[in-house]
């Protein structure tokens, strides 16, 4: 590698880093994968490519009565409207440029900090995200937004839907917070449960295994869920990438959540496998 000069571009992103390492490991770790997000034509590809896919099983999915995509209702209920249901985060909307921000800034994601970007609104689509929720809504199929995001930021999350070209439905409420109803915590079980009570769902879609079943088990046990579930995937299930933060990191850790981050580093290469 050649030696950087004083005023090269080089020597301050060695500067980032370093501030970054001593206030916070974490932030470091994430910066290939928020740049491979941001910058890479194959991100783009294979998030397009999997709405397009799911765009494919809507008619399928329509013309069988007994279709369904959620655990909680096994059986389809063709007298019932039909339904499909998102998460948002890295699902619909990208917010990358928020882990961008912290990055620079060599932080760790907070509380206070995302719900600033989050009021901002200004969170573009994930790439394919539209074509695929218009061309559900042309077919009849109401769109849900099943979201973690807490139930004080429902306006700001609208704002930004309608931003990207989707205004949510008005004639009920398909914009379903964490914390929205008391029942409704962060396991999205009940209101996926709610949602299929009074529709057929088609498809789930998101980035997390959480939006599918809950999944806050061990790697073993997540690996079993999902050979489990596998001929979903693809079919009535579609996961977005998103290798910035998720469940299956609190696998990888333990879900530990008074560990250092010099903690946190080594069980995650204690978990790398260099094969044989």
């Amino acid at each position: 590698m050649a030696r950087a000069s004083r005023n090269s571009p080089l020597l301050g992103l060695c500067v980032v880093l370093s501030a970054a390492c001593a206030t916070s490991p974490r932030p470091v770790e994430t910066l290939d994968a928020v740049l491979w997000m941001q910058t890479s034509v194959e991100y783009a590809s294979v998030t397009v490519e999997g709405f397009r896919s799911a765009t494919r099983q809507l008619e399928p999915a329509l013309g069988d009565t007994s279709w369904t995509a959620v655990v909680e209702r096994p059986h389809g209920t063709g007298a019932l409207p039909p339904a499909v249901i998102l998460d948002v985060d890295e699902t619909v909307l990208d917010n990358s440029a928020y882990a961008a921000r912290r990055l620079r800034a060599g932080r760790r994601y907070s509380a206070e900090s995302w719900a600033a970007w989050v009021e901002e609104a200004s969170a573009p689509a994930v790439p394919g995200a539209v074509d695929f929720l218009r061309a559900a809504r042309a077919r009849g199929v109401t769109v849900f937004f099943v979201t973690n995001r807490d139930s004080a930021l429902e306006e700001a999350t609208r704002r930004n839907l309608r931003r990207i070209g989707f205004p949510p439905d008005t004639t009920e409420d398909v914009v379903l917070m964490r914390g929205e109803r008391p029942e409704w915590g962060s396991d999205k079980t009940s209101r996926r449960e709610h949602v299929a009570r009074r529709h057929r769902v088609l498809l789930l879609l998101g980035d997390d295994m959480n939006d599918f079943v809950p999944a806050r088990k061990s790697l073993a046990e997540r690996r079993e869920l999902w050979e489990r579930h596998a001929e979903r995937w693809g079919r009535t299930w579609f996961a977005l990438p998103n290798p910035t933060y998720g469940s299956w990191e609190s696998a990888v850790t333990g879900d530990a959540r008074d560990l250092s981050e010099r903690e946190l580093l080594s069980r995650k290469i204690g978990q790398l496998d260099p094969g044989t």
